[in-house]
């Protein structure tokens, strides 16, 4: 469906985002797994200025399409046509930026050549798959914790919840630390070093005592690392008081953030639970203890995936399940409102913060820059679709900057800050945003009537000719109707008006 000027998964649903893809091998003239890849992660835009001026898909004969993994092909001819046509139409800059350098930030003081790094998680577990990611364009890494404890990781240990294109809506993970010695980890870091010196190591710990927080701390420094992680979250490790049973202890996170602070002179950040009614008291906590800033959020516990034949939640091991750590698309918006709420806090001014948490493309991670992060990490979103989103989050990112006018990624950070309130209190609530039919575009499906009628104000009806009419005596503007439309034939009209009296 294209809406003004761009495309989005509903356009290229039936891509399936091949590795190596075929289409793209057939194609001598572009790169077209790049761009289907580009439209799948918001970056389309992008994607129609870096294309040539002047559209060699006219006349082609589509071997492309002829080398499609799938029996009935995607058309990729027709949807290259359609970025030139009806979006590159749509262009203020018809050409992205020549060099990356407004993307260039930093993270407690340490230089990154963009906003862009792994969390800690299994993708930044080896020194194989920090340095292919390196390479691949990511600023840095957050490896994997790294701790003195015997891990043993269960199997399976990972579960999703998917959405309607088939992506991942939620994901659980059952996962515990890093499998490596500790002397096998500083190897790593040493030799990453060593080999990549302009990419940030982030050391994530976690120690069993204070002595410990402060040992692995200097020995990560030591190795290499650029910047400690203390990871005061992890929902799968919380036995023993250990993971997110300490970030829901302020004192405990002051404690042993100081003794990690007591081992090293680099950049310590607080890597804190959502698992809280509040972050501000551990926030508060980490910055006494001499956090330079935090790391939010962790993944939140969750039960999911109940088999309704055995009655074992996902995932199942021999028999058995437990509470995990639920990342993804699904929980952006609780990421979003912990890192608004700490970097609102006049008490924690100035204090680092490096946003995670369903990060998929460069629109999101803009969210978390919009409230008050510097920096941003991905998990999940890789895990799915490899390291070569880093191409995506990249080109979008700096395209929307160059568009805007702004000359760095810093100038955006906090001013999605200052529209926010905590409370719904303070709305102006004596005027209404009523919907607007785009005609053409409907369908006569009467989503919107039902909608309306059994989740709304049955303001809507449908006329003998299936159109949808809007009574706005008793609209109240909730705009439920815009959101359930399938052909987003119903956007807001952005006008208000004052309520109409019945």
């Amino acid at each position: 469906m294209i809406l003004d000027g761009t495309m989005g998964r509903r356009d290229i649903e039936r891509c399936v985002l091949c590795a190596d893809a075929p289409c793209s091998a057939a194609c001598e003239r572009l790169d077209p797994a790049r761009v289907l890849r580009g439209i799948w992660l918001g970056n389309d835009r992008a994607e129609a200025a870096a294309l040539p001026s002047r559209n060699p898909c006219v006349s082609c004969d589509a071997p492309c399409e002829r080398a499609c993994v799938r029996a009935d092909h995607v058309p990729v001819r027709t949807l290259m046509c359609r970025l030139y046509d009806e979006v590159r139409t749509f262009l203020d800059l018809q050409s992205p930026p020549a060099d990356e350098e407004r993307l260039r930030c930093d993270i407690a003081g340490v230089p990154l050549e963009n906003p862009f790094l792994l969390a800690s998680s299994v993708v930044a577990s080896t020194y194989d798959m920090c340095a292919r990611a390196f390479e691949a364009g990511w600023a840095g890494a957050a490896f994997k914790t790294v701790c003195t404890l015997d891990i043993h990781e269960a199997s399976p240990r990972f579960a999703a919840m998917h959405s309607a294109d088939g992506s991942f809506a939620g994901f659980k993970n059952i996962e515990q630390l890093s499998d490596h010695t500790l002397a096998e980890n500083l190897d790593i870091f040493s030799r990453l070093k060593a080999a990549y010196p302009q990419k940030v190591i982030v050391a994530s710990i976690m120690g069993q005592n204070e002595a410990e927080w402060e040992e692995l701390a200097g020995r990560c420094a030591e190795a290499g690392a650029d910047v400690i992680e203390l990871n005061f979250s992890c929902p799968n490790m919380a036995e023993g008081g250990l993971g997110s049973d300490i970030g829901q202890v302020p004192e405990l996170v002051e404690r042993l953030t100081a003794a990690a602070c007591r081992g090293t002179t680099i950049p310590v950040l607080a890597k804190l639970t959502p698992n809280v009614a509040s972050m501000i008291p551990a926030a508060l906590a980490a910055k006494r203890g001499g956090a330079r800033g935090i790391a939010a959020i962790n993944t939140i516990k969750s039960v999911m995936d109940l088999n309704p034949h055995s009655y074992l939640s996902a995932p199942g091991v021999h028999g058995m399940a437990a509470v995990g750590g639920y990342s993804g698309q699904a929980v952006r918006p609780i990421a979003l409102r912990f890192v608004s709420e700490v970097a609102a806090c006049p008490d924690l001014a100035g204090f680092q913060i490096s946003g995670m948490g369903g990060i998929e493309t460069w629109r999101d991670a803009l969210e978390y820059l919009l409230l008050g992060a510097g920096s941003v990490q991905v998990c999940t979103a890789v895990m799915e679709y490899g390291y070569r989103i880093i191409d995506d989050l990249k080109t979008g990112l700096n395209y929307y900057l160059a568009d805007k006018g702004f000359d760095h990624v810093g100038q955006v950070v906090g001013l999605g800050l200052s529209g926010l309130s905590g409370t719904t209190d303070v709305l102006e609530r004596d005027t209404v945003v009523y919907p607007r039919f785009k005609r053409d575009r409907c369908i006569g499906c009467g989503r919107c009537a039902i909608s309306c009628a059994d989740g709304g104000h049955q303001a809507i009806h449908l006329t003998d000719e299936r159109k949808p009419v809007l009574d706005a005596r008793r609209c109240v503007g909730c705009h439920l109707c815009v959101l359930v439309c399938p052909e987003r034939a119903i956007v807001s009209s952005g006008r208000r008006m004052s309520k109409v009296r019945g």
